[in-house]
């Protein structure tokens, strides 16, 4: 397997967008946070696949994969590659969408208006993709590319001569955790370009709905399908269930429509699924962590005291970050230089 910088280990100097909006911090700390972080969302310029369009800003990239899902008969390019590779794999993908989102929601209101665009651009990147993996009925497109050829290739995606596999799961077989996730991408990007484009808004939530329907009915990993299988195993296999992703795409449906079907549904479906675990973790494959936070806003904002027990939860994760805390489990760094901090943050 290919030891380069993936999506979900790239996404620590991602979700911190909201600093570039404080250059007195960095100044203060001696370390240009602003260049570092607005140079972050570059990245995905460089991990871009498809057609690139004329604004461009990485010029030493051009157009790849154009033939993508034409096994299918269908369009599949666009998207991002993963790490070093010419793979796209749906699930880490679709969560770091999610993520970009996010940080849009809380701090688009504080970044600089370039960086905001810059934001939405990377973001858009991606959900014009997922669209494309939602757009035939009762099926998800997972993942383009076998990543066994792939990993044995170096190459540019440019260049790339390896199969481009596409892997697909039709129903009535699982995809609970591609399926949430891309629903929970769906509807953050959809809250995210809320103002912006109120139509493109329109047509994320309406495919988030969809994916989520999806992944509620036929309920199961999407890595325990034979035919994806051997495709995103051991790379991006479920490990960790997919009932964390039901929770989770609800839970963003929920906060983005005030629908209370789906406030409804996390009550409900709640201690079914999973959500009195309390699991101090969160990443690509495990959203418990993220799950809890989020829907503590609900409590916070909306008084909402039947889910109190998400509350603690996060603020209990909370603790397991912060240093002086008796329950903290995290190990940081001392003072170095703005290189070391970043290979630091490339190696997690």
């Amino acid at each position: 397997m290919k030891t380069t910088l993936s999506f979900p280990h790239f996404l620590a100097s991602i979700f911190a967008l909201a600093l570039i909006s404080l250059p007195n911090f960095a100044s203060s700390s001696h370390h240009d946070y602003q260049e570092a972080l607005s140079k972050a969302i570059l990245f995905f310029e460089g991990q871009r696949s498809g057609f690139l369009p004329q604004d461009q800003r990485l010029s030493w990239r051009a157009n790849s994969a154009l033939g993508d899902g034409w096994t299918y008969n269908t369009d599949l390019t666009g998207g991002y590659y993963d790490a070093g590779d010419n793979v796209k794999f749906g699930f880490p993908m679709a969560f770091t969408t999610t993520m970009l989102a996010w940080s849009v929601i809380e701090f688009g209101d504080s970044m600089p208006p370039n960086e905001l665009r810059n934001a939405l651009v990377a973001i858009r990147w991606a959900t014009d993709y997922l669209l494309k993996t939602v757009s035939q009925p009762n099926r998800i497109f997972v993942q383009v590319g076998d990543p066994i050829i792939d990993h044995n290739c170096w190459e540019r995606p440019e260049d790339m001569d390896t199969a481009r596999t596409v892997y697909a799961v039709d129903s009535p077989n699982p995809a609970s955790d591609v399926a949430g996730e891309t629903a929970a991408a769906l509807a953050a990007s959809s809250m995210a370009f809320k103002s912006s484009d109120p139509s493109y808004s329109d047509t994320l939530l309406r495919n988030a709905k969809k994916a989520f329907e999806l992944a509620d009915t036929y309920r199961g990993a999407y890595s325990d399908n034979p035919n994806v299988r051997g495709g995103v195993c051991p790379f991006y296999c479920d490990f960790d269930g997919y009932q964390d992703e039901l929770l989770w795409g609800a839970a963003w449906l929920s906060r983005v429509t005030q629908d209370s079907g789906f406030f409804d549904y996390i009550q409900n479906n709640g201690k079914t699924l999973g959500a009195e675990e309390n699991i101090n973790e969160f990443g690509w494959d495990n959203k418990h962590a993220g799950l809890n936070v989020l829907i503590s806003k609900e409590v916070l904002e909306g008084n909402m005291y039947t889910l109190e027990s998400y509350k603690a939860s996060a603020d209990s994760f909370m603790c397991t970050l912060i240093p002086d805390s008796s329950s903290s489990h995290m190990s940081t760094l001392p003072a170095a230089s703005s290189t070391s901090r970043a290979a630091a943050i490339y190696s997690m």
